[in-house]
């Protein structure tokens, strides 16, 4: 403030000087009685108007544009003093000179200040130097990112890098542009620990290469936030996150059909049951997003319903919110529900999907899926609900546990109920949408490796060519409501899950994403060990989503329909009876059985059938088997 005060006065001097061309011309003397006018006008000007607000250490451009009006309105006001003093009469050019000198004087002192404390701050972090890093990317969010980060103790900026040819051996903000291969030698060099992304609008795959290139240099990689983000305000770009996983295994989003969306859900009572669950709560959050009418959460853990309820009571939707502990096999409980808030669109999503435990409780496991499904098909044909839709999964198919298994039964119950509607002309379209793992559910395999690399290690997986189908939890939830609306009837609809994932490869990954190295055969001096321990009972190499080949598409390229056999009504009714029966007695070998006669597909494990009920848990078991 100070300093401004003698821009103030050197200005008001320096603007007669200049006009009449004297060092003390005899009109300024005459006018210094305007000087107090100007001191305070000025001071209280830039006061007022938020200037001294501002952080001296981030002045650039900004502060120019800023300052021009606040400069004018000062000059302004001086003259309006002089003209109803009448005291002095300056030239009229001298306005035009001290607005000028104002503007130029006010900057040059703010950017002196700003310079003189990054010299300090540089002075002061000498001792605790930040982390050598570059920035990958000389675009327009490198130069962003670079200008906010320039005082930033904990980043020690080496270089920028950019794929483009024309941009190398050119400076940006001091810092020389150099060309990708140079990063080596720049580790070499300068101690290289970290590399920041401002690449917002590159490709999935461009990234994925990225990532993995950097990371086998045993570089810590930083991304900036996504440009949807930061040209909506949400966040800086300074707003650096590790890149996880999942930004790699996702892919690029695809873009909902019109009028999909909103024909499943908008405006409509909406029951989920096992609304806590990884799929289930992200149904909940989708569902009230669209603007449903009602939304009943069905759901028998106490905490994971609370936690659902709580998140979702927090948004501004004027949805009802209905949270109900209730256990989904329940069938009356269900039918009152759907009757009572007049249900018209009941997404099945209970079920235990966790496949090592399932394997080691099968009578209870096929109980609860089997029962669930059958009392909530049931419920919605009595209540008059319009849609029903279970949640399956690619483990349906060719099934080699019981897990798969059960959710193949599970399809088989919707089918038949779908034929016996379509013949009886009324009651709930019926269908079923299959997928693949998704990141981030409670069982995922992803979670699991965070807490081993976390451990120290070692990191276990399988078996080295194991592989599967990953997708993230909101894409595979807006493909199950826009197959929901696709529905006409007894459709297994089948989601593109995108290639498959060597889960070797993906565990490799996050140690290096994690800032570690891979401890294996062939690189002994690794930091994380990666060890494999064999295939699990009931566990399949690969996925598939089809039983049969006789697939056809639907309006959306990332749904497909199944054609897949289905199994006389009495047949299959007797054959559940007698499963239910046979559970009732804990006879687990006879279930194992019977499910393969239900689902002729179903492979078991030798080893499976001769340990009977001795199956174990392993610490490293996840739900990705």
């Amino acid at each position: 403030m100070v300093g401004d005060g003698v821009v103030l006065a050197l200005s008001f001097w320096a603007a007669f000087a200049l006009r009449l061309s004297q060092v003390w011309p005899p009109a300024l003397q005459e006018s210094l009685v305007l000087l107090p006018a100007l001191l305070l006008i000025g001071i209280g000007t830039l006061l007022f108007s938020g200037w001294y607000r501002s952080l001296t250490r981030t002045t650039g451009s900004h502060s120019l544009y800023g300052l021009m009006p606040r400069t004018g309105a000062i000059v302004l006001a001086l003259l309006v003093v002089s003209t109803l003093s009448r005291a002095v009469d300056p030239p009229r050019s001298f306005w035009l000179l001290l607005w000028c000198l104002l503007t130029a004087g006010l900057i040059l002192i703010r950017v002196l200040a700003r310079d003189l404390l990054r010299l300090q701050l540089r002075w002061s972090s000498d001792a605790a130097a930040g982390i050598p890093t570059v920035i990958y990317g000389a675009g327009e969010a490198g130069h962003r990112l670079l200008q906010e980060l320039r005082d930033a103790p904990e980043f020690s900026l080496v270089a920028v890098v950019d794929d483009a040819p024309r941009l190398w051996n050119r400076r940006l903000q001091r810092l020389p542009v150099l060309p990708p291969s140079s990063i080596p030698r720049l580790q070499q060099q300068a101690g290289v620990a970290q590399v920041l992304l401002a690449l917002p609008s590159q490709s999935l795959q461009r990234r994925r290469q990225l990532v993995s290139e950097l990371g086998s240099l045993g570089l810590k990689v930083l991304s900036i936030p996504s440009l949807a983000d930061v040209a909506s305000g949400r966040q800086r770009v300074s707003e650096l996150r590790a890149v996880s996983i999942e930004d790699l295994l996702g892919r690029e989003t695809s873009t909902p059909l019109p009028g999909l969306l909103d024909a499943a859900a908008s405006g409509r009572s909406v029951l989920v049951t096992g609304a806590g669950g990884s799929i289930g709560s992200e149904l909940c959050r989708q569902v009230l997003a669209l603007g449903a009418r009602r939304l009943v959460l069905v759901e028998r853990s106490e905490f994971a319903l609370y936690s659902i309820h709580q998140e979702l009571t927090r948004s501004s939707s004027p949805t009802l919110l209905v949270p109900v502990l209730a256990d989904a096999a329940d069938q009356a409980h269900l039918e009152e529900l759907c009757c009572q808030h007049c249900v018209q669109l009941l997404l099945h999503a209970a079920a235990y999907k966790h496949v090592p435990l399932v394997e080691a409780n099968v009578c209870s496991a096929v109980a609860n899926n089997l029962r669930c499904t059958a009392a909530a098909l049931a419920a919605a044909r009595s209540s008059g609900v319009e849609n029903f839709t279970l949640i399956s999964t690619d483990k349906a198919v060719r099934p080699t546990n019981v897990m798969g298994a059960s959710k193949r039964a599970c399809e088989l119950l919707v089918q038949d109920a779908a034929a016996a509607i379509a013949a009886a002309g009324e009651g709930p379209i019926c269908s079923m949408v299959r997928f693949g793992n998704v990141l981030g559910s409670s069982g995922s395999v992803v979670p699991l490796f965070r807490r081993q690399i976390a451990a120290g290690g070692p990191v276990t997986v399988t078996h080295p060519q194991i592989t599967r189908f990953f997708m993230t939890i909101p894409e595979a939830v807006q493909l199950v409501l826009q197959a929901s609306a696709l529905a006409r009837g007894g459709e297994v609809f089948v989601l593109d899950m995108g290639e498959p994932v060597r889960i070797a490869e993906l565990a490799r990954q996050m140690i290096q994403l994690s800032g570690f190295s891979v401890r294996d055969a062939s690189h002994p001096q690794g930091e994380i060990a990666l060890e494999f321990t064999g295939l699990r009972p009931g566990e399949k190499l690969f996925e598939e989503l089809l039983i049969s080949a006789n697939d056809s598409p639907t309006d959306h390229e990332l749904i497909r329909q199944a054609r897949e056999a289905t199994m006389p009504t009495v047949q299959l009714h007797e054959l559940i009876s007698e499963l239910l029966q046979l559970i009732h007695v804990r006879d687990e070998a006879g279930v194992r059985d019977l499910l393969v006669r239900i689902v002729p597909e179903y492979k078991v494990d030798s080893r499976l059938v001769s340990m009977g009920s001795r199956v174990t848990l392993r610490s490293d078991d996840s739900s990705v088997a």
